[in-house]
Protein backbone atom coordinates (compact mmCIF):
# COMPACT_ATOMS: atom_id res chain seq x y z
CA UNK A 1 0.00 0.00 0.00
CA UNK A 2 1.05 3.63 -0.71
CA UNK A 3 1.64 6.20 1.84
CA UNK A 4 0.40 8.77 -0.19
CA UNK A 5 -2.73 10.34 0.63
CA UNK A 6 -4.86 13.65 0.56
CA UNK A 7 -2.79 16.33 2.39
CA UNK A 8 -6.66 17.64 3.33
CA UNK A 9 -7.83 14.72 4.99
CA UNK A 10 -7.48 14.76 8.94
CA UNK A 11 -6.54 11.44 8.95
CA UNK A 12 -3.69 11.38 7.04
CA UNK A 13 -2.09 7.71 7.77
CA UNK A 14 -3.93 4.18 8.21
CA UNK A 15 -2.87 4.28 12.21
CA UNK A 16 -5.21 7.23 12.28
CA UNK A 17 -7.93 5.76 10.37
CA UNK A 18 -7.94 3.01 12.37
CA UNK A 19 -7.82 4.49 15.29
CA UNK A 20 -11.59 6.26 14.29
CA UNK A 21 -12.87 3.02 13.48
CA UNK A 22 -11.67 1.48 17.14
CA UNK A 23 -13.24 4.66 18.62
CA UNK A 24 -13.99 3.93 22.28
CA UNK A 25 -14.16 0.10 22.23
CA UNK A 26 -10.84 -2.09 22.87
CA UNK A 27 -8.08 -3.32 20.61
CA UNK A 28 -8.90 -6.19 21.94
CA UNK A 29 -13.06 -6.13 20.80
CA UNK A 30 -12.19 -4.44 17.67
CA UNK A 31 -9.28 -7.04 16.76
CA UNK A 32 -12.19 -9.92 17.26
CA UNK A 33 -14.69 -7.81 15.33
CA UNK A 34 -12.10 -7.86 12.07
CA UNK A 35 -10.92 -11.72 12.35
CA UNK A 36 -7.25 -10.18 13.18
CA UNK A 37 -4.93 -10.68 15.97
CA UNK A 38 -4.66 -8.08 18.84
CA UNK A 39 -0.96 -7.83 17.99
CA UNK A 40 -1.72 -7.75 14.59
CA UNK A 41 -3.77 -4.54 15.30
CA UNK A 42 -1.41 -2.47 17.69
CA UNK A 43 1.13 -2.93 14.86
CA UNK A 44 -0.90 -1.36 12.83
CA UNK A 45 -1.28 1.38 15.41
CA UNK A 46 2.17 2.04 15.71
CA UNK A 47 2.63 2.53 12.20
CA UNK A 48 3.01 -0.48 10.49
CA UNK A 49 0.82 -0.81 6.75
CA UNK A 50 -1.46 -3.99 6.44
CA UNK A 51 -1.08 -5.58 3.30
CA UNK A 52 -4.16 -4.58 0.83
CA UNK A 53 -5.93 -8.03 1.71
CA UNK A 54 -5.90 -7.20 5.42
CA UNK A 55 -7.06 -3.58 4.56
CA UNK A 56 -10.03 -5.30 2.65
CA UNK A 57 -10.78 -7.55 5.38
CA UNK A 58 -10.77 -4.48 7.87
CA UNK A 59 -12.85 -2.37 5.51
CA UNK A 60 -15.25 -5.19 4.79
CA UNK A 61 -15.80 -6.05 8.81
CA UNK A 62 -16.54 -2.38 9.58
CA UNK A 63 -18.09 -1.41 6.60
CA UNK A 64 -16.06 1.13 4.94
CA UNK A 65 -14.80 2.14 2.06
CA UNK A 66 -11.78 0.68 1.08
CA UNK A 67 -10.27 3.44 -0.56
CA UNK A 68 -10.82 5.54 2.73
CA UNK A 69 -9.27 3.12 4.99
CA UNK A 70 -6.23 2.24 2.93
CA UNK A 71 -5.11 5.55 1.21
CA UNK A 72 -7.55 8.18 2.91
CA UNK A 73 -9.29 9.04 -0.26
CA UNK A 74 -13.09 9.45 -0.61
CA UNK A 75 -15.72 8.78 2.22
CA UNK A 76 -15.39 6.42 5.08
CA UNK A 77 -18.55 5.01 4.75
CA UNK A 78 -20.15 2.68 1.92
CA UNK A 79 -22.76 4.39 0.24
CA UNK A 80 -25.10 1.15 0.04
CA UNK A 81 -25.04 -0.62 3.12
CA UNK A 82 -27.96 -3.31 2.93
CA UNK A 83 -29.74 -3.63 6.37
CA UNK A 84 -29.33 -6.23 8.32
CA UNK A 85 -32.83 -8.03 8.86
CA UNK A 86 -31.66 -9.75 12.19
CA UNK A 87 -30.19 -6.41 13.84
CA UNK A 88 -33.41 -4.84 12.90
CA UNK A 89 -35.87 -7.37 13.95
CA UNK A 90 -33.75 -6.90 17.41
CA UNK A 91 -34.08 -3.41 17.29
CA UNK A 92 -37.82 -3.59 16.96
CA UNK A 93 -38.48 -6.55 19.54
CA UNK A 94 -36.57 -4.43 21.76
CA UNK A 95 -38.39 -1.22 21.27
CA UNK A 96 -41.67 -3.14 21.62
CA UNK A 97 -40.36 -4.77 25.09
CA UNK A 98 -39.70 -1.33 25.91
CA UNK A 99 -42.31 0.32 25.06
CA UNK A 100 -44.53 -2.16 26.70
CA UNK A 101 -43.00 -2.01 30.01
CA UNK A 102 -43.48 1.91 30.09
CA UNK A 103 -46.56 3.69 32.16
CA UNK A 104 -47.00 5.23 28.49
CA UNK A 105 -46.96 4.81 24.72
CA UNK A 106 -43.52 5.59 23.24
CA UNK A 107 -43.84 9.25 20.91
CA UNK A 108 -43.12 8.65 17.42
CA UNK A 109 -40.04 10.26 17.62
CA UNK A 110 -38.97 8.09 21.37
CA UNK A 111 -39.98 4.92 19.33
CA UNK A 112 -37.92 6.00 16.25
CA UNK A 113 -34.98 7.37 18.08
CA UNK A 114 -35.11 3.99 19.82
CA UNK A 115 -35.63 1.66 16.80
CA UNK A 116 -32.59 3.34 14.96
CA UNK A 117 -30.03 3.73 18.17
CA UNK A 118 -30.57 -0.06 19.24
CA UNK A 119 -29.78 -0.79 15.17
CA UNK A 120 -26.62 0.99 15.28
CA UNK A 121 -25.84 -0.69 18.97
CA UNK A 122 -26.34 -4.28 17.57
CA UNK A 123 -24.67 -4.06 14.52
CA UNK A 124 -21.64 -2.36 16.27
CA UNK A 125 -21.59 -4.96 18.80
CA UNK A 126 -22.74 -8.07 16.43
CA UNK A 127 -20.18 -10.98 17.27
CA UNK A 128 -17.87 -12.55 14.22
CA UNK A 129 -19.82 -15.21 14.39
CA UNK A 130 -23.60 -13.31 13.65
CA UNK A 131 -24.57 -13.29 17.32
CA UNK A 132 -26.60 -10.64 18.15
CA UNK A 133 -26.71 -9.82 22.09
CA UNK A 134 -30.49 -8.96 22.95
CA UNK A 135 -29.65 -8.22 26.65
CA UNK A 136 -27.38 -5.71 26.17
CA UNK A 137 -29.68 -3.82 23.41
CA UNK A 138 -32.55 -3.87 25.76
CA UNK A 139 -30.29 -2.14 28.19
CA UNK A 140 -28.86 0.21 26.01
CA UNK A 141 -32.34 1.21 24.60
CA UNK A 142 -33.85 2.05 28.09
CA UNK A 143 -30.42 3.98 28.87
CA UNK A 144 -31.08 5.59 25.55
CA UNK A 145 -34.72 6.11 26.88
CA UNK A 146 -33.78 7.69 30.11
CA UNK A 147 -31.41 10.59 27.73
CA UNK A 148 -34.34 10.98 25.93
CA UNK A 149 -36.22 11.95 28.83
CA UNK A 150 -34.00 14.05 30.69
CA UNK A 151 -32.91 15.96 27.58
CA UNK A 152 -29.51 14.81 27.25
CA UNK A 153 -29.26 12.53 24.39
Amino acid sequence: MSSETNPENQFSCFADRLRVLIGSSSVSAFARKVALSESLIRKYLKGSEPSLSRAAQIARRTEVELDWLAFGQGEPLRRSVAIDAGALQIAQKVKQLTNSKMERDLTEFEGLAVTVATYQYVLAHKSIDGYFDERAAYMFADQTLRKLSTGKA
